[in-house]
């Protein structure tokens, strides 16, 4: 098992036991503007070839810490009633493929949250920002270590207590220099995920 499913399992086992046993009507949570959200969030990024020029199978593990907080009050009436939130997120990249490389960045990240449902509440997230990785130059698709990080995503906040949420979801993954060098063919990836999310 590597370092990185180590973490990740150590954090979910510690997390289901320190998850107190609640009914369900009492795990509806009260989220009011100004509340805020701690959340660590784990994937795999499985690459798209999107044309014939994209010839790099990058794939790997992803990790993503983040923070936010509540900007409304619910908007809206009937199924798209929800909440807008605000904040930043951290993304560590492992490529798998064609040699194993790294990436970071920081990217802010906005999030609206459908809550007509109690706790069970969809939302839809992007996140985008500067983005370091020592896979560029080494490709085609890519020129330089510089780029910037693309997201756009949906998911489901499941909550545990009106605190803890287990979430999951589906992001599309872009990345690329905005044209400060070329060649800039962008490197495109799906990126399921789940994570867990602490209100307070």
């Amino acid at each position: 098992m590597t370092l990185f499913a180590r973490i990740v399992t150590t954090i979910t086992l510690s997390t289901i036991m320190m998850t107190p046993i609640v009914h369900a009507e009492g795990a509806s949570p009260t989220i009011t503007v100004g509340t805020q959200e701690v959340g660590l969030t784990a994937g795999y990024m499985f690459s798209h070839r999107l044309t014939e020029l994209h010839t790099t199978k990058q794939h790997g593990p992803a990790l993503m810490p983040s923070w936010m907080i509540t900007l409304t009050d619910p908007i809206g009436d009937g199924w798209y009633r929800g909440q807008v939130s605000l904040g930043a997120e951290m993304v560590y990249l492992e490529f798998r493929e064609p040699i194993v490389t790294h990436g970071i960045g920081f990217t802010p990240r906005i999030k609206y949250t459908f809550v007509a449902l109690g706790r069970v509440r969809p939302y839809m997230e992007f996140t985008g920002g500067p983005f370091w990785t020592d896979l560029g130059g080494r490709i085609r698709e890519q020129a330089n270590e510089f780029n910037f990080v693309l997201s756009g995503g949906i998911g489901v906040s499941w909550f545990i207590t009106p605190q803890l949420a287990f979430n999951a979801g589906y992001r599309f993954h872009h990345i690329s220099n905005a044209g400060t060098a070329f060649p800039n063919l962008g490197l495109n990836a799906s990126l399921p995920f789940g994570g867990f999310s602490f209100y307070f």
